[in-house]
């Protein structure tokens, strides 16, 4: 992303793409909606750890109606670069302004923001970071660093430290990870006086806040146990949902933004018109008042948090795997699949949303046609490749509660089995065509041998209980996901969803309008 490119015409011939810069901005308010608001009079009061496509396409892009609303001046963001300086070579050059490029079906929208006042790449100047960290006027400190990052064992739900985290107790100083940085960050306000910054995890996790809390606080555990009380004391660690599908830009579609938009753009980000924020309403060092463009402020994240991963996410996770082995490669191709389309659909209608509870304000029957809308939109086009990578994280988190939820109940999960069905034939490497498929996964060779020693018998992969508990010793379930893994074999993926969808019947037709989405 970072290359230096030709500057290409626009559409028209006439003029040539302009670089996206403060000294242009105004050239450009033909061409996109661009940031109206005295930049320079934004104060930091935000620090983003980690930036990268979807942070930028969704909590940058509520900051920066926040300030183009002229709601508050006091939250501009300051960005942190943890390991690749990528980001910071693409985005110093055009004053840390980018472009964020709304594509339905139907419209297309551009967005110059800027409520980014200021990026540093951590490993060039981790001094720098601290200080901002220390400064009174940083607030919060938000995050989308990936569940990796916060080293919780998933079997005893603790903080594990790994090497880069034991270095950073060697030499507190000099951090290299998130969870560094935070702890002496915390500390040199807790040594000065300050007050502490509320850590908002906004990564897809369960719990983020929890889980956050439980990292930062076991680290420092590791390093002061006085530093540990008074983080636990004092710190607040809100959970929140998030929700924006946000593919990544390839240098095609960067090359083809700057030829029909006119901006030459380093690094443009693409992303659906939808978007939602919910946060715990629970901050330690002043609010920003977020709810006025479109933020829900809500007690209780939990019912929110499970209504997306057990919906979206999931139903990434079903379309993903069957899609794959299908020969398919993108959202928009397995819903155009009138098979597709309904087996999602009536996956989510009869067999997760009755194991939900109802989040308040919100209506989940229209939060799943919304879903069906989202995900078929061919201006967004998702890799399937992208939806499947981390499977032996992403089922186990998304899809496999439901299994396990159903099961207890005696409710219907033929669907459901057969998404799980989908992701045993996916190890196994190979689409119905015989052409390869790249399993990635940090577990990727066990499970393959697992899938491929069993063939149509999942027991030697069910055996793997940090994924699917006792389910190995569910004889009533083996038989069942044996008998889809037989179907998927000898009729292939289409034929046999076919085949359920035909026990069943019913199901919402193809053209159901989306559900209203909120604003950005």
């Amino acid at each position: 992303m970072t290359d230096a490119v030709p500057t290409p015409s626009s559409p028209d011939g006439d003029r040539p793409a302009e670089p996206l810069n403060a000294q242009n901005l105004p050239r450009l308010a033909d061409r996109a909606q661009v940031p109206t608001y005295d930049r320079t009079a934004l104060t930091p009061a935000v620090v983003h750890m980690s930036v990268g496509g979807f942070s930028r396409a969704h909590q940058l892009v509520y900051f920066d109606e926040l300030a183009e609303r002229g709601v508050s001046s006091e939250w501009g963001v300051v960005g942190v670069g943890l390991h690749t300086p990528a980001m910071r070579d693409a985005l110093a050059p055009q004053d840390h302004l980018y472009t964020v490029v709304e594509r339905d079906s139907d419209a297309e929208r551009a967005r110059v923001v800027g409520a980014m006042v200021d990026y540093v790449y951590a490993p060039d100047a981790p001094g720098r970071v601290l200080d901002l960290l220390a400064d009174e006027h940083t607030r919060v400190v938000t995050m989308t660093v990936t569940g990796t990052a916060y080293r919780i064992d998933p079997q005893t739900g603790e903080f594990r430290p790994d090497d880069e985290a034991l270095d950073d107790l060697t030499h507190p100083q000099q951090p290299c990870s998130v969870l560094g940085f935070l702890v002496e960050g915390l500390d040199r306000r807790r040594r000065a006086g300050l007050p502490p910054f509320t850590v908002l995890s906004c990564d897809n996790m369960h719990s983020n806040g929890t889980a956050a809390r439980t990292a930062v606080v076991g680290f420092t555990r590791l390093r002061d146990e006085v530093l540990a009380r008074w983080i636990a004391d004092n710190v607040a660690f809100p959970s929140s949902m998030v929700d924006r599908i946000t593919p990544t830009t390839s240098p095609e579609e960067r090359d083809s933004i700057a030829a029909d938009l006119g901006i030459d753009d380093n690094w443009p980000v693409i992303t659906e018109p939808f978007s939602q924020w919910f946060v715990e309403d629970r901050f330690c060092n002043g609010r920003p008042p977020l709810e006025t463009v479109g933020v829900r402020f809500v007690r209780d994240i939990e019912h929110y948090e499970l209504m997306k991963t057990r919906l979206l996410n999931a139903g990434h996770c079903a379309l993903g795997y069957l899609g794959q082995v299908a020969g398919l490669e993108t959202t928009d191709q397995v819903m155009a699949d009138p098979v597709f389309h309904d087996y999602l659909d009536r996956l989510m209608t009869t067999e997760v949303i009755p194991l939900l509870p109802r989040p308040e304000g919100v209506d989940l029957d229209q939060y799943e046609a919304s879903l069906l809308h989202r995900f078929a939109n061919p201006a967004i086009g998702n890799q399937l490749t992208r939806l499947t990578r981390r499977g032996s994280t992403k089922m186990p988190n998304y899809l496999l509660p439901s299994l396990f939820a159903a099961r207890a109940e005696g409710r219907p999960h033929a669907l459901l089995t057969l998404a799980v069905a989908g992701w045993i034939r996916y190890l196994e490497g190979t689409d119905e065509a015989g052409q390869p498929i790249e399993v990635q996964d940090q577990l990727a060779d066990r499970l393959q041998e697992l899938a491929r020693s069993g063939g149509t018998d999942p027991r030697p992969l069910l055996g793997e209980r940090s994924l699917f508990a006792d389910l190995a010793e569910d004889e009533e379930f083996v038989v069942q996901l044996q008998t889809a893994l037989q179907q998927l074999q000898d009729d292939g993926v289409r034929a046999t969803l076919a085949a359920h969808l035909t026990q069943q019947g019913g199901g919402r037709p193809a053209a159901e309008e989306p559900a209203e989405q909120l604003p950005a």
